[in-house]
């Protein structure tokens, strides 16, 4: 049976710009932790692999949280489950900026990592509430300032951090993100509701084992070097990690509605598309993790001594070159097919990475690695979506893009942790420094599993559809 809100009526533009405002703030809380990293990391005290596991905790929260969204969305109404999940959001980031410890922020940012779903659920409100061909735009409009406000978050969020605090870095984007959704709960009218005719629900069991098994991977990854000494602790670690994964396999094989249809991956397309996206992702959370990290390395001994504020300046060529690529790979994929446009990705991806490991002594080596890796990433992982998405079903669409969803926030949490762990593993007992050895093992590792790709690009058919 399928209950309805009064029908959708047209929205005007301060509706639009109100969802607007709202991507700029989220864009901005999300990104302040990639060029403060280094300075979390001293304050509080954090070893590289707990730095990695900041980096990647709101990520992988937004991956549970996505599918599930979406679902809500159908039921209630994609207004009230965004404003809803933004009060979680605002929660999350009043907790990262009063934050004294790693634990504390840790939850503040799993808090936040429900900002993931909003945009998904931005777009649906559009789709609702106005024209084909408006909508379009509006959908453009509202992912453009998505990724404006995260560079803008970029680039402010060390001068933030250094010349007040890092409580106010998250603080005066939790701010915004409260106005903003203040200002889409009185501007934006109610979207209808829908009942899924099969009576299905959420995937309640599947979230609970896909989170177990996701959180046992991050502690296995983060802390495998630490247990070495600890065997039975690691051993633990590792039979519950395949305890919780089989199950998750098992429940996810047998659900009517599955959070994630893993039998899409029977399907050459999806299949390929998921192992290709796990690859890349990995090559590319090396460069993300390592090259601010390597800014933030002393002086005097093989670094820069780069502060916050200086690294997001050095890293804003590569958000700019991340947020050309998805047109650039769009381009290419129609004119030239997705196989075509992941090699080349995959080919500008190794040499960038092999690039970092080889040069790295001055700051315009980092810079232009970061750009090529940044570049490449979008190239590939748009490809795979544009390919994934036009090689099922229309009503598949969402199923088989969610599980690259996931496989992608699985390769960027694994290669964090890895290279985490790697920075840890090659930092000399009493110092606080990685050995420069240690960058290059995780520069050359990435390089070589991105390489990797291409035995399974070689298998693609050179369209866009298998």
């Amino acid at each position: 049976m399928t209950t309805t809100h009064a029908p959708a009526r047209p929205i005007g533009r301060a509706a639009v710009g109100a969802l607007g405002a709202l991507a700029v703030a989220t864009g901005a809380l999300e990104s302040v932790v990639t060029p403060t990293l280094p300075l979390l990391q001293r304050e509080l005290d954090m070893s590289p692999a707990e730095g990695a596991l900041l980096s990647i905790v709101l990520l992988v929260t937004g991956a549970l949280i996505t599918p599930i969204a979406g679902t809500l969305g159908d039921r209630y109404g994609g207004k009230r489950v965004v404003v809803r999940l933004m009060a979680v959001v605002c929660a999350g980031g009043l907790v990262s900026a009063l934050a004294p410890n790693l634990p504390v922020l840790l939850l503040g940012q799993v808090l936040q990592g429900a900002m993931v779903g909003a945009l998904p659920l931005s777009f649906i409100l559009v789709r609702a509430h106005l024209p084909a061909g408006e909508s379009k735009v509006a959908i453009g409009v509202v992912s453009g300032l998505f990724v404006g406000g995260a560079m803008a978050g970029t680039l402010a969020a060390g001068p933030v951090a250094e010349g007040l605090s890092r409580h106010w870095m998250f603080a005066l984007p939790t701010f915004a993100v409260t106005g903003a959704t203040v200002l889409v709960h009185r501007l934006m009218p109610h979207d209808q509701t829908r009942r899924r005719p099969d009576g299905t629900g959420i995937d309640w069991p599947g979230l609970v084992l896909l989170s177990g098994t996701l959180v046992t991977l991050m502690l296995v990854l983060g802390l495998g070097a630490d247990l070495v000494a600890q065997p039975l602790v690691l051993l633990g670690l590792v039979v519950l990690l395949a305890a919780l994964g089989t199950g998750w396999v098992a429940v996810e094989r047998r659900a009517a509605s599955p959070m994630v249809d893993l039998r899409m991956l029977a399907r050459p397309a999806v299949g390929k598309s998921c192992v290709l996206t796990f690859l890349i992702c990995v090559g590319t959370s090396a460069a993300t993790y390592l090259v601010p990290q390597l800014f933030a390395v002393p002086s005097d001994t093989y670094g820069f001594g780069a502060s916050a504020t200086a690294i997001g300046f050095f890293l804003l060529p590569g958000a700019l070159a991340a947020s050309l690529a998805g047109p650039v790979s769009g381009i290419g994929v129609r004119r030239l097919g997705s196989r075509a446009v992941v090699t080349a990705g995959v080919l500008l991806m190794a040499v960038g990475l092999l690039g970092l490991a080889a040069a790295h002594t001055e700051i315009w080596h980092l810079v232009l690695g970061k750009v090529l890796v940044a570049l490449a990433n979008g190239l590939c992982v748009t490809a795979m979506v544009t390919r994934t998405a036009t090689s099922v079903d229309l009503g598949d669409t969402g199923i088989a893009t969610g599980l690259v969803l996931v496989t992608r926030v699985i390769g960027f949490a694994v290669g964090v942790q890895v290279t985490g762990a790697i920075l840890t593993a090659g930092t000399p007992s009493g110092s606080k420094i990685p050995a420069e050895s240690a960058f290059v093992a995780g520069f050359v590792l990435a390089a070589a599993v991105t390489a990797l790709s291409l035995l399974v690009v070689r298998t693609m058919s050179k369209g866009v559809k298998e």
